[in-house]
């Protein structure tokens, strides 16, 4: 997998730091003093049913520590391949995965008659779905732990932070108070070994660790913020963080993600939307910022409010939010009035005119990341789509006016020691759709008609047109663009020394270094280097000059990794 391939990196560059430890943090080099905290992804720990449910007309009945995500089990098709094809059968199981999986999409509470909890520990995370008739679906993490017991890491050295992935940041304190335990997990793991912790974020894992980050100014005096960082944390490795948003995420929300699951697109969608967390990943614009209303607490207490968002000229100046193309183009429904979902009852008023819909042509319309973020496009379908209402007071209560952090903003480089940024580049990407209404009744209301993709510097649509745009020099690892993925290339200094080596064993004479190459804050750093066919490398960037005491690197590699 291609995750996997990049946390045997993570694993290399933990072998580095001992003998490379910086000073400070009272950590000297002892590599047993270490701690490794992993936090996962999205979708990637499981959630055991917390009630009772009893499914009629089916045997999957939902019992207390019963896997709700993920166990294909029970998902309703799979009882359909081993001849259980009853359509009550079907419809009870499918809706009662459902009563157990969906969140109300206004106050993210469980549905009355099903609760589910993440679960606890490494176990978690390591395997989702170790069933007999499908085998792991997942084993992302799983591996990594065989390879730290090889290399005699102590079990309590390596522990997991599981959380609720549908929820959004600030539900996930509210609900669960995960942050607060998240920062007693720091502080035992200094107290148990003697030195700070590395932290593994992978993919969403990152999102909630800058969201981490940025809480804990709030419950730390302000002269020990700084202090409490360099005691509990060594190093930080982002794992193919959506940095800026992943444009995957948009298309959940409108055409719905199975995650290969045997469950229809529709039925996705309607999971994926009532999740505060669906938001969390959507893609925006570095251009535009907001307030750091965490100053604000100290003199007008904690409380929800807007915040306003600034946007540099250039948002205005370039074209599509620095992105390489728009990441919506979508055709709305013609005339104004009737709605793309109509029922019944609007068909049978005499007034509309169905046949003048049919006859005029749709409105073509495009949304940039800024667009997306700042709920202009989904304000433009509010009329044809029911899910609109729903996100868009979603954007504004779980992400806008989070009393913490908008998350829908630029980061900025954590304030930690050491930092790799770690991420895979030139496989095919999706960065743009092109949506249509399918004539069909919600959730099934939209159809995507077209996919644009960069692959290796270029855009392409899926029929195999090229497409005009702003690639970058490189695409992204296939699920979360490189515009997004390198982002973390703004963290390095002014000066910054490159390296390229293959994947595959060498002998150092196809090593190729570039030494105090000129960066600029908001530019990309293109490698004046060769490239061998059918070879992959991996490309590192770290600082020449680095700050006293700090260190920050970004590893590229190509097409994952190949050992």
């Amino acid at each position: 997998m291609r995750e996997l391939g990049f946390l045997i990196v993570s694993f290399l560059l933990l072998g580095a730091l001992q003998i490379n430890s910086v000073d400070g943090g009272g950590f000297a080099g002892d590599y047993s003093k270490l701690s490794g905290i992993i936090i996962p992804g999205f979708a990637s720990t499981q959630l055991r049913a917390w009630s009772i449910l009893d499914c009629p007309y089916s045997p999957l009945d939902f019992n207390p520590l019963d896997s709700v995500w993920l166990d294909t089990t029970k998902v309703p098709m799979i009882w359909m391949i081993l001849g259980i094809s009853c359509y009550l059968q079907l419809l009870s199981a499918v809706n009662c995965w459902l009563k157990c999986m969906l969140l109300d999409p206004y106050n993210q509470t469980d549905h009355p008659e099903c609760k589910s909890r993440p679960d606890s520990g490494l176990s978690a995370i390591t395997e989702l779905d170790p069933g007999y008739i499908t085998g792991p679906l997942s084993s992302v993490w799983k591996e990594w732990v065989k390879w730290c017991i090889e290399f005699g890491i102590e079990a309590n050295a390596i522990i997991a932070v599981p959380y609720d992935w549908r929820l959004s940041p600030s539900m996930l304190e509210e609900r669960d108070l995960y942050f607060h335990k998240l920062k007693l997990t720091f502080e035992t793991a200094l107290k148990l070994h003697g030195g700070p912790s590395l932290v593994f974020a992978h993919s969403l894992g990152n999102n909630v660790f800058r969201y981490f980050l940025e809480w804990l100014k709030l419950e730390i005096a302000p002269r020990k913020y700084m202090q409490w960082l360099d005691e509990h944390i060594h190093a930080y490795f982002a794992v193919g963080a959506p940095l800026l948003g992943a444009t995957e995420t948009v298309k959940a929300t409108l055409s719905g993600n199975t995650f290969g699951l045997p469950v229809s697109e529709g039925t996705a969608r309607l999971m994926f939307n009532s999740f505060g967390s669906s938001l969390w990943m959507m893609p925006f614009s570095k251009y535009c910022t907001s307030n750091h209303i965490h100053w604000k607490h100290f003199f007008e207490g904690r409380k929800k409010r807007h915040q306003i968002c600034h946007c540099d000229e250039m948002e205005f100046k370039l074209n599509y939010s620095g992105w390489p193309t728009n990441i919506i183009n979508i055709e709305i429904p013609s005339p104004q009035g009737i709605k793309a979902y109509p029922s019944i009852s609007d068909i049978s008023q005499p007034q509309v005119d169905l046949s003048s819909m049919e006859c005029r042509l749709p409105t073509p319309l495009s949304f940039s990341a800024r667009e997306i973020s700042d709920g202009t496009f989904f304000k433009a379908i509010e009329d044809y789509d029911p899910d609109s209402k729903r996100l868009l007071y979603q954007l504004e209560e779980l992400y806008h006016n989070d009393p913490v952090l908008n998350p829908l903003t630029p980061w900025d480089r954590p304030p930690l020691k050491n930092i790799f940024c770690i991420y895979g580049v030139d496989s095919k990407t999706e960065v743009g759709y092109y949506f249509a209404p399918s004539g069909k009744p919600y959730p099934d209301n939209w159809i995507m008609t077209d996919v644009i993709y960069e692959i290796e510097g270029t855009l392409i649509s899926r029929s195999g047109n090229l497409v005009d745009g702003n690639p970058g020099f490189a695409s992204g690892d296939e699920t979360v663009p490189y515009h997004s993925l390198s982002w973390c290339k703004t963290w390095l200094g002014s000066k910054v020394n490159i390296t390229r080596a293959p994947q595959s064993q060498h002998d150092g004479s196809d090593v190729q270094m570039e030494l105090n190459v000129e960066h600029h804050h908001d530019a990309d750093i293109v490698p004046n280097m060769t490239r061998a066919p059918r070879v992959k490398y991996i490309t590192y960037y770290e600082d020449s000059e680095s700050i006293p005491g700090k260190r920050t690197a970004v590893w590229e590699v190509d097409k994952g990794i190949s050992w």
